[in-house]
């Protein structure tokens, strides 16, 4: 048997700069992601969330420096213009409601003030009472629920018909009738702030049973997983599991619903505005505008459009944040 042309060759020896490429390859092809950065790249996808929540920073800051922003454009909310009303209909002089190059949306009727520079000011009234409203129900809701969904019995049941009981009850009545009779000083706030203040705390109150239900839900469906159950075997307390294992699981449904009640608080504040039990006069706000444009919608329309696009752009652009954030933090999501 003859012996084989050519001998074969042994391989070379990986050097050590191939050995560490090799290594660091290996570490990029097993590294995890986080829950954090797996929704933030699923919300990136998500062009319409992007846009709604690029809008509703927009907004954030509009409301934030409002009196910087009225400033520059050489207006403010309160200025009458009377030289620019028609003295015999007491609508704004010129077309679209007097909008020009001084008065960007124009002016309002009979008292000719700025409608742009009460848009930024309105906003600022819109923005705290839907946010503060919001943090009010969340933390109250969250707490409750969570108390009522780890310790069950009888716990459980007296959270429950409570939360039956707000749920049943006419929140909107019953803020008129309390805004009618609240004094105009009270813990230091007078007038608008008063009234400010007070829907805060009723939106909130009777908006947490929404959440507490939620979180109740969730509690109930996680107090007797494996990781709890774990922490019970190790000499964990009541307290230790609510805080420590419970919580941190519910983030996530928590932040999803906050998304989704700010906008219907800045609906609420705009209703109650608009019935005349919201902020008072000179204080700007959307809802309290519309109530004013109804006498003019014939004669100023853009009276009216102005602030009734300025909530529905601000209400749409949570929604749509919240629906992102919503699919950005489901587990089961595909995209």
């Amino acid at each position: 048997m003859t012996a084989p042309l050519h001998e074969p060759t042994a391989e070379a020896a990986p050097s050590a700069v191939e050995e560490a490429a090799i290594a660091n390859a290996g570490d990029k092809a097993v590294q995890g992601r986080s829950l954090g950065r797996i929704a933030w790249e699923r919300l990136k996808r998500d062009k319409l969330a992007l846009t709604g929540g690029i809008v509703v920073l927009v907004l954030i800051l509009v409301a934030v420096f409002a009196p910087m922003i009225a400033s520059l454009i050489g207006q403010d909310p309160d200025t009458f213009h009377e030289s620019l009303i028609d003295p015999l209909f007491g609508t704004p002089k010129g077309s679209l409601g007097g909008i020009s190059g001084d008065h960007l949306l124009g002016v309002e009727p009979v008292n000719g003030r700025d409608i742009f520079a009460r848009i930024l000011y309105g906003s600022r009234i819109s923005l705290l009472v839907g946010f503060l409203s919001a943090i009010v129900a969340v933390v109250l809701g969250t707490v409750l629920g969570i108390l009522a969904g780890f310790f069950g019995g009888w716990v459980d049941s007296v959270i429950s018909r409570v939360m039956d009981g707000l749920l049943a009850f006419p929140q909107l009545l019953f803020i008129i009738a309390l805004v009618s009779v609240m004094p105009n000083e009270m813990l230091g706030l007078s007038g608008s702030s008063v009234r400010v203040f007070v829907m805060i705390l009723v939106i909130g109150f009777f908006g947490w049973p929404y959440i507490g239900r939620v979180v109740r839900g969730q509690t109930l469906s996680m107090r007797e997983r494996e990781y709890v159950e774990a922490a019970r075997s190790l000499g964990a307390g009541r307290f230790y599991i609510l805080f420590k294992e419970l919580l941190p699981n519910l983030v996530a449904p928590i932040i999803v619903y906050t998304t989704m009640m700010i906008p219907t608080n800045i609906l609420t504040e705009a209703a109650l505005s608009f019935l005349g039990v919201g902020v008072k006069p000179p204080t700007s706000s959307w809802g309290q505008m519309l109530s004013t444009a109804i006498d003019y919608y014939d004669s100023d329309p853009m009276y009216m459009v102005i602030p009734g696009v300025a909530i529905f752009i601000t209400v749409l652009a949570f929604n749509l944040f919240g629906d992102g954030v919503r699919d950005a933090l489901d587990p089961k999501a595909s995209r």
